[in-house]
């Protein structure tokens, strides 16, 4: 089938296509420009008391992974600290419908790292790592193995279950927003990479 459009509308049928044309003649040629995460969220501030990161075990605990809780009211504790360093984490936000009371981060989808003004979501993710006499939260690069590894945060020594992770000097919580809106993801956050 064929259509023939009269010259005389053609000038204002072509206005029309022309953005269609050209965001597709942008995305056949592969360089559909992508704005970088660290230009389009930003970094503000929380009250940091609010919050603690745990060394969280995985399944029989061989493994732990990063968990950070937030206790958004004083209606009910989120979480219990006790011993000394280690500390030794419960959970109790895991006992209780915990909405509107507490916050709980537990995976990439909630928190990732940011230096200064670059968001390294995508580039680094934090992993914890049992070492022979420490637990560590580590930042690893996750595309260029020769980028340096980052120790953020650590227990003070070894223990099993839930222990809090202390931040190094330097590290510090900020929530991710985007323009005036704050948003439910938080960095784990310095201002610029620390000395190798």
């Amino acid at each position: 089938m064929t259509f023939t459009i009269p010259v005389t509308q053609l000038s204002a049928v072509i206005p029309r296509f022309l953005p269609t044309a050209a965001g597709l003649a942008v995305a056949l040629s592969g360089t559909v420009p992508v704005m970088a995460q660290g230009s389009l969220f930003t970094a503000v501030p929380v009250e940091e008391a609010n919050f603690i990161l745990v060394s969280a075990p995985i399944g029989k605990g061989a493994r732990s992974q990063l968990n950070i809780y937030e206790q958004r009211t004083n209606k009910r504790p989120c979480f219990a600290v006790s011993g000394g360093v280690p500390a030794a984490v419960d959970p109790l936000l895991s006992s209780f419908d915990f909405t509107g009371v507490c916050n709980r981060y537990i995976d990439g989808n909630g928190y990732s790292l940011r230096l200064g003004g670059d968001d390294l979501g995508t580039r680094y993710r934090l992993t914890v790592v049992k070492t022979g006499s420490d637990i560590e939260l580590l930042a690893a690069p996750t595309r260029n193995s020769s980028q340096p590894v980052y120790v953020v945060a650590r227990a003070g020594g070894v223990a099993s279950g839930f222990v809090q992770l202390n931040l190094q000097p330097g590290w510090m919580l900020k929530r991710r927003a985007y323009g005036t809106k704050t948003l439910g993801h938080l960095y784990i956050y310095r201002d610029s990479a620390p000395a190798e």
